[in-house]
């Protein structure tokens, strides 16, 4: 029997009340999109560039196989260093973006505090930012 909706957020936002589960629930969801986001973004910057994943890896000095996995895994977790690499052979450099004032409140605050003003926000504000880079991967 496949638990209906409200059901799951219910049972989301009950085991959100654990700080240790809270922490960990946005870090690992907040990890999956950024390194999904950065991922796609090197993919089409490769593509644009009209560049095989063997030329890209011939040009970071990577096996070729480690660049196809970096493109074709559905959860890869590169090194900075090598979304670095990658970015620099494709004219790019990985930067860092501040979060929204919104953000910074669901999700930095959740992180320093451990606990949420509204469990259930957050959780579908995280979800929302996981399925968004997955639905730009999938495109």
């Amino acid at each position: 029997m496949t638990p209906t909706p409200s059901t799951f957020w219910d049972d989301l936002a009950q085991d959100l009340q654990d700080p240790e589960f809270l922490r960990d629930y946005v870090r690992e969801s907040i990890r999956i999109a950024t390194i999904d986001q950065l991922v796609n973004a090197l993919d089409e910057a490769r593509e644009a560039a009209h560049l095989s994943k063997a030329e890209l890896a011939r040009a970071v000095s990577a096996e070729p196989a480690v660049v196809r996995r970096l493109f074709s895994a559905g959860h890869v977790n590169p090194t900075l260093g090598t979304l670095a690499e990658v970015a620099a052979a494709l004219g790019m450099r990985v930067t860092l973006e501040a979060l929204s004032a919104e953000e910074r409140k669901q999700v930095t605050q959740t992180l320093l505090e451990g606990r949420s003003a509204d469990p259930e926000a957050l959780a579908k504000h995280v979800t929302a930012t996981r399925q968004r880079s997955e639905k730009v991967l999938a495109s």
